[in-house]
């Protein structure tokens, strides 16, 4: 039996590694009381800065408009978010972190900073470069479709 090759072993072994990481964040975020989707929703809406629509957080976290709806829902009645009228569009709502969200944000960033260098002891900054370049690739190939 011939041995898988690299391009037979990469989308397996990019999903384990993704769902351990996942997992594992998972349950160094479970006493604050929020669910993966939840916390991913935070942390895309943390980086897409401030005043993001519903729809450009969608694109950012690729999932529907309707899905996000209910994690926004969710988030807004544990006072993590608001939503707000767009000063220049008034049918558009923005979407902010509130004080409480920030603070999330920080616990969150403190513990995933923790758990990351945890994850790549060991993995040099020129490999991990390589490997940035290969997954976007991979997405700009996906995007092509």
């Amino acid at each position: 039996m011939d041995p898988q090759t690299p391009r037979d072993q990469f989308p397996f072994i990019n999903a384990r590694v993704a769902r351990r990481w996942r997992k594992l964040l998972d349950e160094r975020l479970k006493d604050l009381g929020v669910t993966q989707a939840r916390w991913f929703t935070m942390i895309c809406l943390q980086r897409g800065g401030g005043g993001l629509t519903q729809r450009q957080l969608a694109h950012l976290m690729t999932i529907e408009n309707p899905t996000l709806v209910r994690l926004l829902d969710s988030l807004e009645e544990q006072g993590l978010i608001e939503r707000r009228r767009s000063e220049r569009d008034r049918r558009a709502r923005l979407l902010y972190l509130t004080h409480a969200g920030e603070r999330f944000m920080c616990d969150l960033n403190e513990r995933a900073n923790v758990l990351r260098e945890e994850m790549l002891k060991g993995i040099e900054n020129t490999d991990l470069e390589v490997a940035l370049r290969v997954f976007e690739q991979v997405m700009e190939n996906a995007t092509r479709r």
